[in-house]
């Protein structure tokens, strides 16, 4: 039996996708290099302070030597773990909270201003008053990262729950589908992509809630390095704390870009 063969326009358009992807990559990574091409010949010529904004070579350097004297991996260790606990909490947390939500109307309806006023509240600025409510260390810090992620999360999961097609709901109702049916068959699997997405914006979210509680109370981790280095005058170890922060928070993000890539196929 004979397979249709692939059309010669769609092998042009696949070729057309792949060779715009290269060059978007291309223009990253360069646009790259010209900034800390240029960031170390103005810091050389001394048109720039080094002691305000240091240069790629001092920063590789100071990085190079906390890699071989293995600090940096127990640094980047502890504020990864507490990033994944922050991170994980905080979406699975919010979003069985949004199906609560969505499941009674009711519950909704009580709770809604009070996720809206906790919304409006400034996380980091209440981030003390959580680190006595939680006590210091790694349940305090991981508290603040799921704080700012938690609401966030139940809105918007929430959110796009309640926006799912109601024609379709009402056609599943039809044929005697329970809600945990329709929980289960039409709202998550249509909102697979927007919690996906949930997920990207949480990375972020929780990265931000570590460094704030490294900065108050942690004797370790990416914000202890970036804080201490600030406090002894050191910018080259601040931003070599920036820049591993930049790439931890990176590879996290690819991360689950790949898993959404399987979850397509």
């Amino acid at each position: 039996m004979n397979e249709n063969p692939i059309s010669k326009e769609y092998l042009d358009f696949i070729k057309e996708k792949q060779k715009k992807k290269r060059l978007i990559l291309i223009w990253q990574v360069s646009l790259l290099i010209i900034f800390l091409f240029s960031w170390e010949l103005l810091a050389r010529l001394g048109i720039i302070n080094t002691f305000l904004v240091s240069s790629p070579s001092a920063i590789y350097k100071l990085l190079i030597e906390y890699i071989k004297n293995g600090s940096l991996f127990r640094h980047i260790g502890i504020s990864l773990w507490e990033t994944i606990l922050g991170f994980s909490i905080g979406t699975i947390l919010g979003i069985i909270i949004a199906i609560i939500l969505w499941w009674s109307d009711t519950i909704a309806r009580i709770l809604d201003p009070f996720f809206v006023v906790l919304n409006a509240l400034p996380k980091t600025a209440l981030a003390p008053i959580l680190i006595v409510w939680a006590g210091a260390g790694v349940k305090g810090i991981v508290v603040i990262a799921i704080s700012i992620s938690l609401i966030s999360t139940i809105l918007a999961a929430y959110n796009y729950f309640i926006n799912v097609d109601k024609e379709k709901i009402k056609m599943l109702q039809s044929f005697g589908a329970s809600k945990f049916q329709i929980l289960t068959k039409l709202i998550l699997p249509a909102n697979v992509k927007n919690i996906i997405n949930i997920v990207k914006i949480n990375i972020g979210l929780s990265w931000v809630g570590v460094i704030v509680g490294e900065f108050l109370v942690s004797r370790s981790g990416i914000g202890y390095l970036i804080v201490y280095g600030g406090q002894v005058f050191r910018l080259d170890l601040v931003m070599m704390g920036v820049f591993v922060l930049a790439i931890c928070a990176l590879l996290m993000y690819q991360a689950i870009n790949l898993i959404e890539k399987l979850i397509k196929r």
